[in-house]
Formats: structure tokens, C-alpha cells, sequence
């Protein structure tokens, strides 16, 4: 089985991440909020109910610095494996 994408959006307020299967076209986890780091760690609790654990990181067109940094590191601490 590929690999689960967790694809993060941040806009001016919030940032939005969410667990996507490519193969069936659907969002299987999505969480947003003000603080990244607990949207990671939501998104890991939710993932992790679904029996996820190994994902990619899709960060899109945005740096891996910050807030976009901040929810990777939630995620990761919440027990996601990428």
C-alpha cells in the first residue's frame, strides 16, 4: 500500500492539515486551528484511530520553517511516522 499525504495549508490565521488517499481521491483526517503544534498533535490522534501511522509530508509551496515546521513536529510527537 503507497503511503498516506499529509498536505498542510496555512493561511494569514490558520493552518489546516489534512491526511489524504491519493489512490481512492478522498481525505480520510483534517484538523484546523490557530496553533500548529495542536493540530499536528490532533491529526496524529485522529490518524492513529484509523490505524495511520506512516505518512508523507506534503508541505506544498510553503518553507519548512515556523508554523508549517510547528505542525510536522506536533504530528511527529503525536506518533505519525514520516
Amino acid at each position: 500500500m503507497k503511503r498516506l499525504r499529509l498536505s498542510v495549508f496555512r493561511s494569514n490565521k490558520f493552518i489546516y492539515g489534512q491526511i489524504i488517499d491519493d489512490e481512492e481521491g478522498r481525505t480520510l483526517v483534517s484538523a484546523r486551528g490557530v496553533d500548529p503544534a495542536k493540530v499536528g498533535e490532533e491529526i496524529a490522534k485522529k490518524a492513529l484511530k484509523k490505524k495511520i501511522k506512516e505518512i508523507v509530508f506534503d508541505k506544498g509551496k510553503f518553507k519548512y520553517h515556523g508554523r508549517v515546521r510547528e505542525l510536522a513536529e506536533g504530528a511527529r510527537k503525536g506518533g505519525l511516522i514520516f
